[in-house]
C-alpha cells in the first residue's frame, strides 16, 4: 500500500484476520477519531489483536511510533503479517500481557495516546501503568464490549481527577444483500470511553 494514498477507515477486508478479534471498521473510525492521533504521535495499543487499530494508528502517525501489545500467539502472527502488508515500519510489536508488557517500552518513552482493546480483567492496573507513561494532554481510549468493563473504566476515570472523560455506545448495523432485498446485520455494541490527562501547572497534585 502507498502510504500517501491512505485515508481513515480501511475496509475490514484489507486485513488478515483468522480467528483473532478485530475492531470493525465503523468502531475503528470513531476510536481513532477520539484518539486524535497526530503525525508524530507516540501510540500504545493494548490487546492489539490482528492489529487493525495499530496499523491505522501507524499510518496516521508516519513520523511517530506505535507499540502494539498482544498475548495470543495466533493473533501475534496475524499482527506481524498485517504490519508487513501495510509497510508500517514505525509499528513495534510487543508479545506479552499488560500491564507487565509495558516494561518493554523504551524507558523514557512518553505516550500521547493509549488504546485499550483488551484488558484480561486487569483494567485498573493497566490504566495505572499507562497513566505513568502518558504525556500531559495525552488520551486514553478504552473500547469495551461488556457492561462490566465499561463500568470499571468509568469508575477508574471518575476516581482519578487527573483525567476528564466521556463515553459513547455505538452499534453499527450493516445492510446485507439477500436476493433483491437487504437485511439488517447488527454488530455487537461497543462502549468507547475517552479520557484526557489534564495539563496541570507545576506544584499541583492529583
Amino acid at each position: 500500500m502507498n502510504k500517501q494514498e491512505y485515508s481513515l477507515g480501511l475496509p475490514d477486508e484489507a486485513f488478515l484476520r483468522g480467528d483473532a478479534p478485530m475492531t470493525k471498521e465503523e468502531i475503528r473510525i470513531v476510536t481513532l477519531a477520539k484518539a486524535r492521533i497526530r503525525t508524530n504521535a507516540r501510540v500504545l495499543d493494548i490487546g492489539a489483536g490482528t492489529g487493525s487499530l495499530s496499523v491505522e494508528a501507524a499510518l496516521l502517525a508516519p513520523q511517530g511510533k506505535v507499540f502494539a501489545i498482544e498475548r495470543d500467539e495466533a493473533a501475534l502472527a496475524l499482527l506481524a503479517e498485517n504490519k508487513r502488508r501495510f509497510a508500517c515500519d514505525n509499528l513495534t510489536i510487543i508479545p506479552g500481557e499488560a500491564p507487565a508488557a509495558l516494561a518493554a517500552l523504551p524507558e523514557n518513552e512518553r505516550l500521547d495516546v493509549v488504546l485499550v482493546g483488551g484488558s484480561g480483567g486487569h483494567l485498573a492496573s493497566i490504566l495505572d501503568a499507562a497513566a505513568l507513561r502518558l504525556a500531559p494532554g495525552g488520551r486514553i481510549v478504552v473500547n469495551a464490549v461488556t457492561p462490566e468493563t465499561t463500568a470499571a473504566a468509568l469508575e477508574y476515570f471518575s476516581q482519578h481527577s487527573v483525567f476528564s472523560h466521556q463515553g459513547v455506545c455505538l452499534q453499527a448495523t450493516r445492510l446485507r444483500p439477500v436476493g433483491r432485498y437487504h437485511l439488517h446485520q447488527a454488530q455487537n455494541p461497543v462502549y468507547i470511553i475517552t479520557a484526557t490527562m489534564e495539563q496541570r501547572t507545576e506544584g499541583e497534585s492529583r
